[in-house]
């Protein structure tokens, strides 16, 4: 039984090499290098995030990648060196986002319940965006801007 069990697996080991080979074949005639030179221009994906705790939600319109920055020379196939002074990433490799002002407010009805909102204008890099947040979020999180004189 035990020589039967054996033989099944060493089976079942060869389809899965079988398959992993077909689909890695596949990959490779679709997968192009991807290799830059000095001079090339580059986006970097970025993560935006509020100054406290949260990550703000990706929307349509908010901006997946920044740049472009122009490589000054090669160290690797596909990694180069950055202008260090334009561009200010916290340890965790994300974009540091603080917030500027909050510019509006609006009252939303969905399904029955009134849910206050807040346009918040928030600084990336030096480029000012817009974003409706949730009043009672942007209060716990800045309530130094809430405050009644």
């Amino acid at each position: 039984m035990i020589a039967e069990t054996t033989e099944q697996i060493k089976k079942i080991r060869d389809r899965m090499l079988i398959a992993q080979s077909y689909q890695k074949s596949y990959t490779d005639q679709r997968r192009k290098p991807l290799e830059f030179e000095e001079g090339d221009h580059a986006f970097l994906k970025v993560i935006l995030t509020t100054g406290v705790r949260r990550v703000i939600k990706t929307k349509k319109l908010n901006p997946r990648y920044i740049g472009p920055f122009q490589i000054l020379g090669r160290v690797g196939p596909v990694a180069h060196v950055l202008q260090p002074e334009s561009v200010q990433l916290k340890e965790d490799l994300t974009l540091p986002v603080t917030l500027v002002r909050i510019d509006d407010t609006s009252i939303k009805k969905l399904h029955g319940k009134e849910v206050s909102l807040v346009k918040v204008a928030w600084s990336r890099a030096g480029v000012e965006e817009h974003t409706w947040e949730l009043e009672s979020e942007m209060q716990a999180d800045y309530p130094h801007l809430f405050s009644r004189n």
